[in-house]
């Protein structure tokens, strides 16, 4: 059964916030929050932009909203499993919100990686669109609904090369039609104004959206999976 995401989505921005507890492993400020609407609640990850750490190439306040922007593009490919994420404010201003995905314990990338293949190579061409330079293994969940998940987008959508991740299974091997038709769709789109498209370019500076667009024609143009950089280091630390 496919996810509803739209069934979250309205909980997400418009239900009251209570922290629940500081997120340990997160090396930026991140919170688990429950969300209640009336009769509706779920769990959410919230990540304020004050609470972000510092780093030299990216902007202070920024990763808040690539997180969103992130979610924005996987629904406009339809690829990966990114949880709704929304941007709204809380009880340490403004921040990203994130639905919570309940995930079996001790699985990511390097224990899934065999027998989910084929949801690999849907990871690894957004991941290269998006120019993402963390895609640690933890970042790859199993859900207790037996999808495939990604999370923690903040390092993306930079618009100098980047690209860190763990998976690189399928270098130089041609996108599957169904990516690339899907990337092709999302290039259109991108010379638009519908709604996601407006929304994105909220998100990204201007010389990040022409990255973007760039990364896309390239992925469309070579029709295949990206090597590794040689003048940048590829895989990020800790690899899970």
């Amino acid at each position: 059964m496919p996810f509803d995401a739209g069934k979250f989505l309205p909980i997400l921005q418009n239900g009251e916030m209570e922290l629940q507890s500081r997120v340990p492993w997160s090396s930026n400020n991140a919170f688990l929050v429950k969300l209640n609407a009336g009769a509706d609640e779920c769990l959410a990850i919230y990540k304020p932009a004050r609470g972000e750490r510092p780093l030299w190439d990216f902007d202070a306040g920024t990763l808040v909203k690539r997180e969103v922007a992130a979610h924005v593009v996987s629904r406009m490919l339809g690829f990966p499993n990114i949880p709704p994420t929304i941007l709204r404010d809380g009880p340490y201003g403004i921040g990203s919100v994130q639905l919570y995905i309940e995930f079996e314990d001790e699985q990511h990338f390097f224990t899934l990686r065999a027998a989910h293949r084929a949801a690999m190579l849907p990871i690894a061409a957004f991941d290269a669109l998006a120019n993402n330079t963390d895609r640690k293994g933890g970042h790859i969940l199993l859900g207790t609904d037996g999808r495939i998940w990604c999370i923690d987008h903040g390092l993306t959508f930079h618009e100098d090369y980047k690209l860190r991740t763990v998976v690189w299974d399928f270098v130089n091997q041609p996108l599957p039609r169904d990516l690339l038709r899907a990337l092709k769709n999302f290039r259109d789109c991108l010379e638009t104004a519908d709604a996601a498209t407006r929304e994105l370019r909220e998100l990204l500076s201007r010389r990040e959206a022409r990255a973007l667009i760039a990364r896309a024609d390239e992925l469309i143009a070579t029709g295949v999976y990206p090597a590794p950089p040689a003048d940048w280091p590829h895989i990020p630390w800790p690899p899970v």
